[in-house]
């Protein structure tokens, strides 16, 4: 039987959310294509009517990560419009983000294996970042343009880097004081803003 363009279109999303997170979870090469698509109850043949490669489908799924997170962090900055950094950092460096990698930052979970991959994969990366720096420059406290892109940097590099450690160690206190060292370090929007910055 023949599938509609609309149904193609919500096994092309399933496959899309699927993807994004199997690979946040057990990295790009820890799930297969074969897979992936049993995952997502679909047929592996049905994989190459959708996508050109494995590297297509882990762009794409990145991409979708990152718009995700966007959503999310903007939504969340539109609930706190007094903190709305202090608001984001809070949620990101949190227990709940660190246990659950699938559903959580596609940097902290595939950074280091984004940096192997090719060019596509790269690329979507490298716009999913700039994506994600905007939003957070605009949620920076000041007046200066770059004073605010520089907070950004810092607080995005900063939340990703404490994730990634927080993940790594087999100690849960220590991972509780990753966290919550890196929160209370991070200015929110509160403690940074003023009158001349």
């Amino acid at each position: 039987m023949k599938v509609t363009r609309e149904q193609a279109s919500q096994n092309r999303d399933r496959v899309l959310d699927v993807a994004g997170r199997l690979f946040r979870e057990r990295g790009f090469d820890g799930i297969g294509v074969a897979d992936l698509m049993k995952s997502a109850g679909l047929t592996h043949g049905g994989f190459y009517g959708q996508f050109a490669s494995k590297e297509e489908l882990m762009a794409e799924a990145c991409e979708r990560s990152f718009n995700n997170a966007a959503d999310l962090w903007a939504g969340v900055a539109e609930r706190y419009p007094d903190n709305p950094l202090g608001a984001v950092m809070k949620g990101y460096l949190s227990k709940q983000h660190r246990d659950n990698p699938g559903e959580g930052c596609v940097l902290a979970s595939l950074g280091a294996d984004a940096a192997r991959q090719g060019p596509t994969l790269r690329h979507a990366v490298t716009e999913g970042t700039r994506k994600l720096l905007d939003l957070f420059t605009g949620l920076a406290p000041g007046r200066i343009k770059a004073r605010k892109r520089e907070r950004a940097v810092v607080a995005y590099a900063s939340m990703v880097g404490a994730l990634i450690l927080a993940r790594a160690v087999d100690d849960a206190a220590l991972s509780d004081e990753i966290l919550k060292t890196v929160a209370a370090s991070l200015p929110d929007a509160k403690a940074s803003a003023s009158a001349s910055a």
